[in-house]
């Protein structure tokens, strides 16, 4: 007998292409992504002028930040070498609207004696509560700044960057 899989929207949606992958992260004080898009040419300099090696090429040839290879310092190196303007410090924004996220997965919240993240973060952004077996991670999004120096040392991955739902400010 001939097994058929029910029909599923979302199956379809993802064998169509129709997927929203989560967005970039671009590099500090791009545009928004459409307009990024229109004015970064893909030349590349900007990577390479970043001293903490933390820009890399997407697979569209575009410039992404990458937090796994360590953090950003917001040194604008990257946008004084942006020739097209695709990263603009002249308004009054901040450089993005990043804020860390600590997934279930971490080794404090499941008892484990681990304080990477918190070490890691020159702003405090994140600090440990006692709780019972432990110490419980509590994020000041406030504090975080998005610059990914949780990210990478993570032994577990349970650091992720994203734009919050409700930014605020």
């Amino acid at each position: 007998m001939t097994r058929v899989a029910a029909f599923s929207p979302a199956r379809r949606a993802f064998l169509r292409g129709g997927v929203q992958a989560e967005p970039a992260l671009r590099p500090p004080w791009a545009l928004d992504e459409p307009n990024f898009l229109v004015a970064c040419d893909g030349c590349g300099v900007c990577i390479e002028a970043c001293p903490e090696h933390v820009l890399a090429r997407s697979e569209g040839g575009y410039p992404v930040f990458d937090p796994m290879l360590g953090e950003c310092l917001f040194c604008e190196a990257c946008v004084t070498a942006c020739i097209p303007r695709a990263l603009d410090k002249t308004q009054a924004q901040p450089a993005w609207r990043l804020k860390a996220g600590i997934a279930s997965t971490c080794l404090a919240k499941n008892g484990v004696t681990c304080f990477s993240c918190r070490d890691a973060c020159g702003e405090m952004a994140i600090r440990f509560r006692p709780a019972q077996g432990g110490a419980a991670p509590e994020l000041d999004t406030d504090r975080c700044t998005g610059c990914g120096a949780c990210v990478g040392i993570c032994p577990v991955s349970a650091i992720s960057l994203a734009r919050p739902e409700n930014p605020h400010g």
